[in-house]
């Protein structure tokens, strides 16, 4: 059994178009349905990816089937399990042609009771990773679409250089109706130019209305009420800028603040972990230096980035859930996709580019945030109401009902 062209070959294999008409022949929305179906990023053991999906399904009114390829990618929390069930299918994005073929037909029993069709777009859509599977991503999307669904990505990067597959099969999505949302005006930018037609959003996790705040005293219990504390991440992607990170921890020590080694991915070819517990253990014996050593909830990590007073990091979700606390956040840019998330905040001296001369660029925002923190944390709060209202555009038409005073 061939794959169906709309998924490996959409322009160059027209016949095999018709096995994915067959399969979703008598498929269409269910006006009176509340469930949706959301395609989930790759998850197992990203903070980020786990925060993302999590918030969709806050966000919206009924439940989400949430398609992931296995149930390890993203964990049901307990405040949601009444309102998401993961579906594992495998072969859907990444897979061969049987296993896809296998997947779609339960992916059509799935949207036969469902009103719409997501694809959490993080930075998986322009092809920087894996180029056939943002190109899978689209073209499901594009096919909800054409069935009738509301069909929509959220809140997505697109880089400078995106991959001509990936671009192409988002064009032809955007043509047939999906809803592009961006999530910083930089990367919708680039789209426009691409010729894509987007909307102007945020990332959708600045929705999120889950905060354990007891994770601090969880995780730091000797916190003095008014102590200063810091977070630090180290990111797997810049595995050698070590030094850098454990002069940062050293200079916040020196400025009396208290320091939380976190990790935001562990995995595979990206694991934070080993290089917090690096940076770690070259401050063996101060007790003002923490390792969290494991990864946390996205509700923990909003509980400590509130009660932070500045954030280090490698990772973007550590840093948007940081700043949607009001706490500066000096970042390392990756992919074009920091760059565009400061410029909502009107903060670009927050991001520091990797490479050549990074120790000596961390060091001096880092210094120079510190210099001005009180105006800093001033400057964020006054725009964390506006991105969230654009980050609620993500679920346009999909929102749940607010009740007053809960978000």
């Amino acid at each position: 059994m061939r794959a169906p062209a709309w998924i490996q070959a959409p322009l160059r294999r027209p016949a095999a178009a018709r096995m994915v008409d067959r399969i979703f022949l008598n498929i269409a929305p269910d006006t009176h349905a509340r469930d949706h179906v959301l395609i989930a990023p790759p998850g197992r053991g990203n903070i980020g990816d786990q925060a993302l999906v999590e918030a969709f399904v806050e966000a919206v009114a009924g439940h989400v089937h949430v398609v992931v390829r296995s149930d390890a990618d993203v964990l049901v929390p307990e405040h949601l399990e009444d309102r998401m069930t993961t579906v594992p299918l495998p072969a859907l994005v990444y897979g061969t042609a049987i296993g896809r073929a296998r997947d779609l037909r339960t992916l059509a029993t799935l949207l036969a009771g469902a009103r719409s069709f997501s694809v959490i777009g993080a930075d998986v859509m322009d092809g920087a990773y894996v180029e056939r599977a943002s190109v899978s991503r689209s073209l499901l999307a594009r096919r909800a679409a054409e069935l009738g669904y509301d069909s929509r990505i959220v809140g997505f990067s697109w880089n400078k250089a995106p991959s001509s597959g990936a671009k192409a099969a988002l064009r032809a999505a955007s043509d047939a109706g999906v809803a592009l949302y961006l999530r910083d005006p930089y990367s919708a930018d680039r789209a426009r130019v691409d010729g894509l037609r987007v909307r102007d959003a945020a990332d959708i996790v600045f929705t999120a209305g889950t905060r354990d705040d007891d994770a601090v005293a969880r995780w730091i219990p000797d916190l003095e009420p008014d102590g200063r504390l810091a977070l630090v991440n180290a990111s797997g992607l810049v595995g050698a800028a070590v030094d850098a990170y454990t002069e940062t921890v050293a200079l916040l020590r020196g400025h009396g603040y208290r320091v939380a080694i976190i990790p935001h991915v562990s995995r595979h070819g990206a694991d934070d972990l080993p290089l917090c517990r690096t940076i770690a253990e070259r401050f063996e014996g101060d007790d003002g230096v923490t390792l969290i050593p494991r990864l946390l909830s996205p509700g923990e990590v909003r509980g400590l980035g509130a009660r932070a007073d500045i954030a280090v990091t490698g990772r973007m979700h550590l840093a948007v859930m940081s700043l949607m606390a009001g706490t500066p956040a000096v970042t390392v840019a990756t992919q074009g996709k920091v760059e565009g998330l400061m410029s909502l905040f009107g903060t670009p001296q927050l991001c520091v580019e990797p490479g050549d001369g990074f120790e000596r660029r961390l060091r001096g925002a880092v210094v120079a945030t510190l210099s001005d923190l009180p105006r800093m944390r001033a400057a964020i709060g006054a725009r964390v109401a506006d991105v969230v209202g654009l980050a609620w555009a993500n679920v346009a038409g999909l929102r749940a009902e607010v009740k007053e005073g809960v978000r």
